[in-house]
Parts: structure tokens; sequence; C-alpha cells
């Protein structure tokens, strides 16, 4: 009698949402341009307000400490009209030290300190 063969489930590893949207918002850093939450929206068929949401945890140390700079669309075209307002735009950098604050800014790297031996203690 033959056996039958148990065959295993393999896992796909789909990505998660803040990778997808972190993996866009990186290769657009490359390229030094900026992307509105509808741009995003249409590459990455997510919602604005959650890819808003994903844009806040990757300020977390958790998920990378990214720098996410964020400034007004000069010429904002189609999008922008009186009852929206202003129209942002995001990009996405690495902090050199790895480190986040609140706020999402660069902490400012600390000098070391180098002491002459005539100043240290006996």
């Amino acid at each position: 009698m033959r056996k039958k063969k148990e065959t295993q489930a393999r896992r796909v590893h789909l990505p998660s949402q803040h990778e997808v949207l972190r993996d866009a918002m990186l290769s657009a850093a490359q390229c030094d341009s900026w992307l509105t939450l509808r741009e995003l929206a249409g590459l990455t068929h997510y919602g604005e307000a959650s890819i808003s949401a994903q844009l806040r945890h990757l300020r977390k140390p958790r998920y990378g400490a990214f720098v996410v700079d964020k400034q007004v669309r000069r010429y904002a075209g189609f999008y922008q009209n009186a009852e929206r307002g202003s129209v942002w735009e995001y990009r996405l950098s690495r902090n050199a030290r790895g480190e986040s604050r609140r706020d999402g800014r660069r902490v400012p790297r600390l000098r070391s300190r180098t002491y002459a031996a005539a100043s240290l203690p006996e």
C-alpha cells in the first residue's frame, strides 16, 4: 500500500502595510521626490487616513525611527481648492544615529570630549 505524502503548507510572507509604505517612500527618496497622501494612496492602494497613521508609526524606533519630513506643496494643481486648503507632501529619510525624537526631527550628535592628561585627577 502506498502512503500519502503529507504536504506542508508553505507560508508566504505578505508585506505589511508599513513595509509597503516604507519601501515606496524610500524609493521615492532615492529620486529626491516628495509624495502626497493621495499619490501614496494611488501607489499602494491603501486609504489616505491609514497612510497618515503609518507615517506616524515609521517615526517610532520599533518601525525604524525614520525621519518623516513634511511640507506644503507649492504647486498643487488640481488637488488644491478653497475647501481643502493646503496639500501636504512627505519625504522619508533615515536618521543618522538611528534615534528618534517625538517630533520626528533628527537628534543632534554630541561631540566627544577629550581631556588633556594634565587635567585628569591622579
